[in-house]
């Protein structure tokens, strides 16, 4: 269980991932996200995850930079959008990705979406990646098991992470079996449900009775179910406030409420029914 910021998770080939880190989807290009990340890196975070589609990634690029904290100290994600996908496309996806954010390796690169047709031949390219070094492990996102299934039929490498739409409205139980199963780190983008779940009455009592806020407990709640988390945050006490929920602990009869809230329900696009 994770006692601190910079605790990880060791993916299936032995590399250490952050169970914590701070996302950037919606976070403008500009001073916005390079103070984000500067405050993130500032405040003890080790990992980031952006994606080509945000439009953010040479902010992030000059946070890090500007944050002075080694790059080997660090644990970036990006991911290749739908439009780049196939296996020569993601090649080149990738070269302009690591140019904008000016860094000579990046530690896990994600398939952004299950596009169909595409993300097999994406796949290969992930692996011709990893091969070759230029990432230290690779995944995908928002794939659910019948997608997962696909790949890894024909993968040399099973993906080692892979990063869904979770929150206590859409707990994803089965999906977090097949992951388990296969060494395959889950991960929560989402995991305040964009705000949603911050005055539902069971969480509000929880987080009462620990002195804690919702969004502590929620981020609590994702860690003791074994899910990294990246929740977004463009100010700096929130950025800071997401980090104190490694002081108290949710008991099981706490962890059944909070799992009871599933509803099966997404803010985000259906992985099964998406048109991008």
């Amino acid at each position: 269980m994770a006692k601190n910021l910079q605790d990880t998770t060791v993916l299936h080939n032995g590399v250490k991932m952050p169970w914590f880190g701070l996302g950037v989807f919606k976070v403008e290009e500009g001073s916005e996200v390079v103070n984000s990340v500067k405050w993130a890196i500032e405040a003890g975070y080790k990992s980031i995850d952006t994606a080509a589609v945000y439009g953010n990634e040479e902010g992030v690029g000059q946070g890090i930079k500007e944050s002075g904290v080694p790059r080997e100290e660090l644990f970036i994600t990006t991911k290749v959008w739908n439009a780049d996908q196939g296996y020569e496309s993601t090649l080149k996806a990738f070269d302009e990705s690591m140019k904008k954010l000016g860094l000579e390796y990046l530690d896990l690169y994600l398939i952004h979406w299950p596009v169909e047709g595409k993300y097999k031949d994406t796949w290969r390219a992930l692996e011709t990646l990893y091969k070759e070094g230029k990432v230290k492990a690779i995944g995908v996102s928002n794939f659910q098991i019948h997608h997962l299934e696909d790949v890894i039929k024909d993968a040399e490498i099973v993906p080692m992470v892979n990063q869904v739409e979770y929150h206590p409205r859409l707990t994803q139980k089965e999906l977090q079996a097949f992951c388990i199963q296969h060494s395959i780190q889950l991960e929560a983008w989402s995991p305040l449900m964009q705000g949603k779940l911050l005055d539902d009455e069971t969480l509000t009592a929880i987080a009462e009775k620990h002195g804690k806020s919702v969004a502590q407990v929620i981020l609590r709640w994702d860690l003791q179910n074994e899910v990294v988390t990246i929740p977004k945050s463009v100010k700096e006490h929130r950025i800071y406030d997401n980090t104190s929920i490694f002081d108290f602990e949710l008991s099981q009869e706490e962890m059944e409420q909070i799992d009871g809230l599933n509803r099966d329900e997404r803010v985000g696009p259906d992985p099964d029914n998406f048109d991008f």
